[in-house]
């Protein structure tokens, strides 16, 4: 597997991956239908954040994670996206762990994860704590988990099991 920076003429393979990936959580279409135009990644998006693929040894993309600036020194993960075929072979793990090393090597100290509830679980893993909660723009009602994550502390805890 190897991660590299996303290209802008990937855009359209990289909203599939989005979308087949959000599907997973067995969301109705009705659902997945209201989600699409925040889960569409246009040329100009790319250009205007960090967005890097993992890349399988068939070349094909099979996950991505875009990162957006806050302040000077916080990052949001905007996406984190594998394709199901890719699922549950660290894909994601790796992901992760490039977004945060890359994240601090630019000056973050804080990265900001606004996460869908089925992911809570894999974003505690590298020590996102649960700040708090933000309210759905598209689903009245609906709850959204707000994570934080400590740079320092997850590049060290990366370095360690290096």
């Amino acid at each position: 597997m190897k991660i590299r920076r996303a290209f802008s003429e990937e855009c359209v393979v990289l909203s599939e991956i989005a979308m087949e990936s959000k599907a997973v959580w067995g969301y109705s279409q009705a659902f997945m239908d209201a989600c699409r135009a925040e889960l569409t990644y246009s040329e100009d998006y790319m250009s205007r954040h960090a967005v890097y693929t993992a890349v399988a040894r068939s070349g094909e993309i099979a996950g991505f994670y875009s990162l957006r600036a806050l302040s000077p020194v916080c990052t949001e993960m905007d996406a984190l996206f594998v394709r199901p075929d890719y699922m549950r072979q660290g894909v994601g793990r790796a992901l992760m762990e490039h977004a945060v090393l890359w994240a601090y090597q630019s000056g973050y100290h804080l990265m900001m994860i606004q996460g869908d509830p089925n992911a809570a679980g894999f974003y505690e893993t590298f020590g996102a704590i649960l700040i708090g909660y933000s309210d759905s723009t598209r689903f009245p009602g609906r709850k959204l988990p707000l994570f934080q994550i400590a740079l320092i502390d997850q590049v060290s805890a990366i370095s360690a099991s290096l």
